[in-house]
């Protein structure tokens, strides 16, 4: 016997089996009516339209609002607005590049899918650059600059803003990766290293904090930019000469980066060239560091349509990426030799 039946004969179980069946019947029915409704010319009209906007929302995040946030910076006229007399101009350039891109700009390397900037990649590969350059500069800033030579103990504030400079750069509220819950983005990390940055440079123009304009302290400052460039110039080397692709995405997001780092290096290497005016004039380097920035700056300043990654043997079309490692290979020669003199 059916439930169904065992119901209609009016058993002991049958009020049991209808309280059984009629839910079901009835969310059977609620589900019916609910696609019944869907397919009803109104449902379907209403259906077209919330498609239509979802279409719409995306068309005009992706194609109007991108590019109108689209922002890559390389203004080499920039003068950052905190630097107190008597501070170093290279920590406030190097501050100021960091809150100009986070706070004016905005950080796009986080942002999420659903974000109008994140179908770029430009901007989020050049801001990338800026960072690594300003955070590799602040590393030697608390190694050498920063510390009387021989003393043991690191400058508070520069240990702690190299440490928040070290940051991933695409971590967002939520980082799936360790944890769903909430967390310090990477733009909130970064903001406070330019506050650390900044009040460390308030402590160096009232006397309270040390930079050293030492030629050993210069000297290895710059070998480490060099050999930072140089690690870029060998990838630069291993794209083109492995994988050379017509249009190629990767080369893409390499030029980027690469753009972004000789711009920052650029900025604050001539603001270095303030800081220490001294020791430059005095041992003749003025001649060196002219065209060390020169070549920095042309590297930085390269803006193609598209960024090409054609055989440059074969090809009647450009290898951008050729061209920057030209420029940042110069750069390298020119600094080793102002570490030479230096050293000397």
């Amino acid at each position: 016997m059916t439930t169904s039946s065992y119901a209609a004969s009016g058993g002991i179980g049958s009020s049991f089996a209808l309280t059984m069946v009629e839910p079901g019947l009835g969310e059977m029915k609620t589900r019916r009516s609910f696609w019944a409704r869907l397919r009803s010319p109104i449902g379907r009209r209403l259906l077209k339209l919330v498609v239509v906007a979802m279409v719409l929302s995306t068309t005009v995040k992706w194609t109007v609002l991108a590019p109108m946030m689209h922002e890559i910076d390389a203004n080499v006229e920039f003068v950052p607005a905190n630097a107190p007399e008597g501070s170093s101009a290279a920590v406030a350039m190097a501050a100021g590049l960091i809150d100009r891109e986070i706070n004016d700009h905005g950080w796009t390397p986080n942002d999420p899918w659903f974000f109008p900037t994140a179908p770029l990649d430009n901007m989020p590969n050049f801001q990338r650059g800026v960072m690594r350059a300003t955070s590799w500069f602040t590393i030697e800033l608390l190694d050498q600059i920063g510390r009387i030579r021989g003393a043991g103990a690191n400058d508070g504030d520069l240990e702690r803003a190299a440490g928040l400079l070290q940051f991933p750069a695409d971590v967002w509220i939520i980082d799936p990766d360790t944890s769903w819950l909430p967390t310090a983005t990477s733009e909130e990390q970064y903001r406070s290293a330019v506050m650390l940055l900044q009040r460390y440079n308030e402590r160096v123009a009232s006397g309270q904090a040390v930079f050293e304009l030492r030629a050993d302290a210069l000297a290895t400052t710059l070998r480490q930019m060099s050999v930072d460039l140089a690690s870029q110039a060998a990838l630069i080397d291993r794209v083109t000469s492995v994988d050379r692709r017509f249009i190629d995405t990767s080369a893409d997001d390499l030029f980027y980066q690469n753009k972004g780092m000789l711009y920052a290096y650029y900025m604050i290497l001539n603001s270095l060239g303030a800081d220490f005016e001294g020791l430059i004039g005095e041992r003749t380097l003025g001649l060196g560091w002219a065209q060390a920035l020169e070549d920095l700056r042309k590297g930085s300043q390269l803006q193609p349509l598209f960024v090409l990654n054609a055989d440059s043997d074969r090809s009647i079309f450009a290898n951008h990426l050729m061209l920057q490692g030209f420029y940042m290979k110069r750069a390298i020669l020119q600094l080793e030799e102002v570490v030479n003199v230096l050293v000397v």
